[in-house]
């Protein structure tokens, strides 16, 4: 398979603590990756520094093959193809489900055009079929705040979606989720692994075993191991560093 993200050799510091300390992994097309490891271990400052919301103190981000995203801005970085979902759900409370799609579907991200941008027959067609894809069809006219909570991240996942990306960076999508809207979520990551890559930073465990294609590990900012699940799942190291934080990891075995 071919790689469509290359860390090499990442490094992220504040005020000299290293909270992502010399990174180095490849993710290939197709895949969906799962960054697990005790809180604090670096998960999600790698992701932000994937999607340029921090700039690392040396090491590159290759996306694509070349392009190294450490040197591009946020804004960009959308525009070249990866989508970044945050744990807590930021959508238009006021605005229908449909209409936080439409503003989602614009290339030209500024308020002015996302408001008064007219849809083209394409973009609607594909509004539709997102909404079909997240099970929100039904509910289009409804706003946000008439949503479940995992409705709501679905609706977030599609407004990702609409803007075509090949790299979906996902932070605890399924946090607050009862078991049953977790397996709905996972199936829907399945799906849109057809067509796009996704890295997930993620604690439920057994939504890891579930659903990942591959597993790193990360622990105090470095790599702990990766490989499957049942790989990581066996290495004591691994083990230790989960029981060694309160029991966090028992669901890991």
């Amino acid at each position: 398979m071919d790689s469509i993200l290359q860390i090499d050799n990442l490094t992220v510091s504040f005020n000299g603590f290293r909270a992502v300390n010399h990174v180095k992994t490849e993710i290939e097309k197709g895949e969906i990756r799962f960054f697990i490891g005790p809180n604090g271990a670096g998960k999600t400052t790698l992701l932000d520094a994937i999607c340029g919301r921090v700039k690392p103190q040396s090491g590159q981000v290759l996306f694509s093959g070349n392009l190294d995203v450490t040197r591009y801005s946020e804004h960009e970085i959308v525009n070249i193809g990866i989508g970044r979902k945050f744990q807590v759900p930021s959508v238009f409370a006021h605005m229908s489900v449909y209409e936080n799609m439409e503003l989602a579907v614009v290339k030209d991200r500024s308020l002015y055009s996302s408001i008064f941008h007219k849809l083209n027959n394409e973009q609607r067609e594909r509004i539709e079929d997102i909404l079909v894809t997240i099970g929100l069809y039904e509910k289009r006219l409804n706003t946000p705040k008439a949503l479940s909570h995992g409705e709501k991240q679905w609706l977030e996942i599609g407004m990702l979606l609409a803007q075509e990306p090949k790299l979906m960076l996902l932070d605890e999508p399924v946090a607050g989720m009862g078991r049953s809207e977790t397996d709905v979520t996972g199936k829907l990551l399945e799906k849109i692994a057809r067509n796009c890559t996704i890295i997930v930073v993620e604690h439920d465990m057994e939504f890891v075993k579930d659903y990942a294609t591959k597993v790193t590990v990360l622990h105090e900012g470095a790599i702990l191991d990766e490989g499957s699940v049942s790989e990581v799942q066996s290495n004591q190291k691994v083990i230790d560093v989960y029981l060694g934080r309160g029991g966090e990891g028992e669901c890991l075995m």
